[in-house]
């Protein structure tokens, strides 16, 4: 069993981690009207639109977002939402991912944001990308 572990200087023990889930992202064939269900579910809005993209308004502060990204073909098998994991340094937080076992997949872009597709030990996805 790999156990592993990370040393994460914090001076303030209090303090909330800088490296957060940002976003719950979830593969859908018709983000809209999947987002529209899950909003009226939860009872919370749509908080932004962007190309293939859909968020909901997070449930609170610094809790992740819920959001859909619009795919050609519904995602086979397991694999049909991923985390998005944010934080004030992507490079650095990509360097650290490839240290404890993760695999660079493909870095995408829309505009000026950036983020790298990852893959876990066991070939789940996430996305890194900054704040």
């Amino acid at each position: 069993m790999t156990t592993y572990s990370v040393d994460m200087d914090n001076s303030d023990p209090g303090a909330a981690p800088s490296v957060r889930i940002a976003t719950i992202m979830v593969n859908a064939v018709d983000a809209e009207r999947l987002a529209a269900f899950w909003a009226a579910l939860l009872g919370t809005p749509v908080s932004a639109r962007l190309e293939q993209f859909v968020w909901l308004r997070p449930a609170g502060p610094g809790a992740p977002q819920l959001a859909f990204q619009q795919v050609g073909l519904p995602t086979g098998g397991r694999r049909r939402l991923h985390l998005d994991i944010h934080g004030p340094d992507p490079r650095a937080l990509r360097a650290l991912a490839e240290s404890l076992g993760a695999g660079f997949v493909e870095g995408n872009d829309i505009g000026d944001f950036l983020w790298d597709v990852m893959q876990d030990p066991e070939g789940n996805e996430f996305c890194i990308a900054g704040d």
